[in-house]
C-alpha cells in the first residue's frame, strides 16, 4: 500500500469538498423551498395548481436524474428565448445547472415526504389546540410544525443523504467536486483503486456527521420519548428498565 500516493490524494479530494457540500447545500435548501410550495399547491390549491404538484412530483421522482441534469446543462441552451434572457448568464454554468437539477430533483422527494409528516399530524391534537384558543401561525409552530418535523426525520436524513450521493453526478456537466477531481486524477494517475478507496472515505465522513446532526434533532425534538428517570423509595435514582427487572 502506497501511504505516501493516499496521503496526497487525500489533501487533493478534501480540496474539493466545499464545492461538494456547497453542490448539496444549495440543492438541499432550493428543494425545500420549492418542496414547501408544491405541499401547498397539493394541500390548499385548487384543482388545477393541485394537478400541477401532482404531475410535477410524478415527473421528477420517476425520471433519471442524469436525464434531468443533462437536459438543463446542454437542453436549455439549444432555445434562443433562454439565450437571451436574463437566465443565461446563470443557465450556462455549469454549477447553477448542477444545483437547479439537483434542487429540482429533491423537491419532488421532499415534497412527499412533508406531506407525509403533516398527514401524520393527529386531528384530535390540532382540535384540542383550537379548544384552547391557538389559531394560525400559533397552531402551526406549537403543533403542526413539531410533530411533522418529527414525523419526516427518517425519511427525510435519507433523502438528503442520498443528495450528498447525487452530487458525484455533477462532475458530468465539468463540476469538479470530490468525485470529479478524483476522475481527473485517476486519469493522470491510472490508480483507480486507490483514488475511489479515498473519495469513498470523504462521502463516508461527511454523511457520519450529517447522519448525527439529524440524530440531535431527532433527539430534541422528542423529549416525550426519552427514558425519564425517577427517585425509588431508598432516594435512588433509577430507570424504568431498572423497574421492569425488579
Amino acid at each position: 500500500m502506497d501511504f505516501e500516493f493516499l496521503a496526497s490524494t487525500f489533501v487533493t479530494l478534501v480540496k474539493a469538498v466545499p464545492t461538494t457540500l456547497a453542490l448539496f447545500g444549495a440543492s438541499v435548501v432550493l428543494g425545500a423551498a420549492l418542496a414547501v410550495v408544491l405541499v401547498v399547491m397539493r394541500t390548499a390549491g385548487g384543482p388545477i395548481l393541485s394537478t400541477f404538484s401532482r404531475v410535477y412530483v410524478f415527473i421528477f421522482r420517476g425520471s433519471p436524474l442524469l436525464i434531468q441534469m443533462f437536459l438543463i446543462y446542454y437542453g436549455l441552451g439549444q432555445f434562443a428565448v433562454i439565450r437571451d434572457s436574463f437566465a443565461w448568464p446563470v443557465l450556462r454554468e455549469p454549477y447553477w445547472c448542477a444545483v437547479l437539477a439537483l434542487a429540482f430533483c429533491t423537491a419532488g422527494y421532499q415534497a412527499e415526504i412533508i406531506r407525509g409528516g403533516l398527514q401524520a399530524v393527529p386531528p384530535r391534537e390540532i382540535e384540542a389546540a383550537r379548544s384552547i384558543g391557538m389559531s394560525g401561525f400559533l397552531l402551526v409552530r406549537r403543533i403542526i410544525a413539531p410533530i411533522t418535523l418529527r414525523a419526516m426525520l427518517p425519511a427525510y436524513s435519507t433523502e438528503i443523504i442520498l443528495m450528498v450521493k447525487s452530487t458525484a453526478l455533477a462532475s458530468l456537466v465539468t463540476v469538479w467536486e470530490v468525485t470529479g477531481t478524483a476522475q481527473r486524477l485517476i486519469s493522470q494517475t491510472y490508480r483507480t483503486m486507490e483514488v475511489f478507496l479515498v473519495a469513498t472515505l470523504i462521502y463516508l465522513v461527511i454523511n457520519f456527521i450529517i447522519v448525527r446532526l439529524v440524530a440531535l434533532l431527532e433527539h430534541r425534538l422528542s423529549p416525550h420519548l426519552r427514558e425519564r428517570p425517577r427517585i425509588s423509595g431508598e432516594g435512588r435514582t433509577v430507570t424504568s428498565l431498572e423497574t421492569s427487572h425488579d
